[in-house]
């Protein structure tokens, strides 16, 4: 990796600004590929940084861990036999556990996970669980016997790699999600201090996640509709609240055939009893609503943006059609605002001509589909030489209309009976309403909203932060493998979607983190780079006090120095070994 700049003049004022680039090897060609833009390195960026880098994880570099007492030591070394053992990845779980014990869950478990009888505190092995999915998710049996012995963990909880097992593991999550509440209320007041997040304004958004095997001792596992393409698993239905920059505040977890809708006043009623409820924005799509949500939200007093089915759309065709009334909230986006006929609710019609494209693509696409199936069907029947069915011919008619249904009301298809061997012919027509309404629909969507003090831009603005949420689904899908479920029993279950939520808010803190020290949003590519960071154990046979080992951390490259630079973060060179680790120095006269 090497850093990589462009010269850019703006105003008169010329600006330097800087990247991290690496090469990769795409089949016989090198490409170069952008890792961080880190803008023009300037010195109000750094400070920014550092300072919240000490907010977050403050100075561990000082910390007794990674003072030995031997710094002033010397000795003379026999070249001949220095050697390097226990290489373990560092970077990346020291990053993790500094975010950990930066968004105050450290101390948070070691307070609710009270010490007892246990030979190992459970706050160490909640600490080991979050991390691990953090830094590479994988199941707890992974952890036990591969991941943890690779990583410099050990040394910076100081747990030893015989302390976990898979057991221990999981009487670990039961413990934890016993706490679920308090660590979601917890988090609510954390992410305030150290990133100024609002929730009043809360994005609300519900997945499924499906489970590999019968799940037979869960009643929560069952099958509907599949977010994942997963019809043939059972699932759970996972109803997230984020804050309007997409903090995590909290989970739900419903039975997988819940309909959305189903999911919206108990999620409400939960998060405004952790959370209070004065002043409160709800935003949800099209899936929550529903007239008796609507209704209940009205009459309660919660304020509200709710996505409304595209079908709502035809009580509003003298507005579409009308020209009056819409101005560009952003490039290539229309709004408009009327008001519901039967509720006196707020509507916010929307045309996009991006989504346009996209929906008159979609239907030029199944009308073709369509065309041509019948097209071949009126052929073989013109074709037939005795007499056909007109039932089966229907039902092939109707499979090749459900299988296009975007397009299916262009097509009116009728079976003529005529003098031909097979007794009738195709006929099609083409429905003119339905290109019309197309012309006027395609690209367009409605709002419903109870809230009268905003702006037509600030409530459309407000309802497309809800990508945050499904960023959220994403992240947690494809980068911490919420995804299958594995394991069988229902506390189980909770536990692990508890270990992903937590995991997925260390992963948005280094996101907002990274983002404010002007490296882009994405966490992972700061993980893979920090991993190569390893810690070794310098082995030095000397002429007078037999072996010393030395715990050192690598010193990182140029372009590993920069992020860190960037990030506020300094590195530690050395670490503290354990009593057990420690050489007998044998001194001699």
């Amino acid at each position: 990796m090497y850093l990589r700049h462009t010269i850019r003049k703006k105003d008169g004022k010329v600006h330097r600004y800087w990247s991290l680039v690496r090469s990769v090897r795409v089949g016989r060609r090198v490409i170069q590929q952008t890792v961080a833009q880190l803008g023009e390195l300037d010195e109000r960026g750094r400070i920014e940084a550092r300072a919240l880098a000490q907010r977050l994880i403050g100075a561990p570099e000082q910390a007794p861990l990674f003072k030995d007492g031997r710094d002033a030591l010397t000795v003379p070394v026999r070249l001949k036999g220095i050697h390097v053992e226990r290489s373990r990845r560092f970077g990346d779980v020291y990053l993790a556990l500094a975010l950990w014990r930066g968004t105050g869950l450290e101390e948070l478990c070691e307070r609710l996970l009270a010490p007892g009888k246990e030979r190992i505190a459970w706050a160490k092995m909640a600490a080991v669980l979050v991390v691990a999915r953090f830094c590479e998710p994988s199941s707890e049996l992974h952890i036990a016997e591969d991941w943890y012995r690779r990583t410099a963990l050990c040394d910076l909880l100081q747990l030893g790699d015989e302390a976990i097992d898979k057991n221990r593991l999981y009487r670990a999550l039961d413990h934890l999600l016993a706490h679920k509440a308090a660590l979601e209320a917890h988090l609510s007041q954390r992410c305030g201090e150290l990133f100024a997040v609002q929730n009043e304004v809360l994005l609300y958004d519900v997945t499924s996640t499906y489970f590999e095997g019968q799940a037979e001792g869960n009643p929560q596992a069952q099958r509907g509709y599949s977010r994942d393409h997963r019809p043939d698993c059972k699932q759970v239905l996972i109803a997230l609240v984020v804050t309007f920059d997409g903090f995590p505040l909290g989970y739900e977890v419903f039975a997988g055939n819940t309909h959305d809708s189903r999911t919206l006043q108990t999620i409400v009623a939960t998060m405004e009893a952790r959370h209070g409820m004065l002043g409160r924005i709800w935003i949800t799509d099209r899936g929550m609503a529903s007239a008796l949500n609507l209704a209940w939200l009205r009459q309660t007093g919660r304020r509200y943006i709710i996505g409304a089915p595209k079908s709502e759309l035809k009580k509003f065709v003298s507005d579409l059609a009308g020209s009056d009334g819409w101005h560009g909230v952003h490039e290539g986006v229309e709004v408009k605002l009327t008001r519901h006929p039967e509720t006196g609710e707020t509507v916010i019609l929307c045309r996009s001509a991006d989504r346009r494209s996209k929906e008159r693509a979609m239907h030029d696409k199944f009308s073709g589909r369509i065309q041509q199936s019948l097209e071949r069907l009126a052929a073989r029947i013109t074709r037939s030489k005795k007499r056909l069915d007109r039932a089966t011919v229907n039902r092939q008619i109707g499979r090749i209309l459900q299988q296009n249904q975007r397009s299916a009301a262009r097509f009116a298809v009728t079976l003529e009976t005529d003098g031909s061997p097979a007794g009738f012919h195709l006929l099609v027509a083409f429905n003119a309403a339905f290109d019309d309404w197309a012309a006027l629909s395609e690209g367009a969507y409605l709002l419903r909203s109870n809230i009268t003090d905003w702006t037509d831009q600030q409530l459309w603005k407000a309802y497309i932060q809800l990508t945050q949420a499904e960023a959220a689904f994403r992240i947690q899908k494809g980068q911490l493998n919420v995804r299958p479920i594995w394991h069988q029993r229902e506390d189980r279950v909770q536990a692990h979607i508890l270990v992903c939520f937590l995991a997925f808010v260390l992963w948005k803190s280094l996101e907002m983190w990274q983002q404010r020290a002007g490296l882009g949003n994405s966490p992972r590519t700061i993980l893979e780079e920090l991993a190569r960071i390893q810690s070794h154990d310098i082995v030095l046979p000397t002429t007078t006090h037999g072996n010393i080992r030395l715990r050192c951390v690598t010193q990182p490259d140029i372009a590993q120095a920069a992020l860190l630079d960037r990030l506020g973060i300094a590195l530690p060179k050395r670490m503290r070994l354990s009593e057990n680790q420690m050489p007998r120095l044998a001194f001699s006269a």
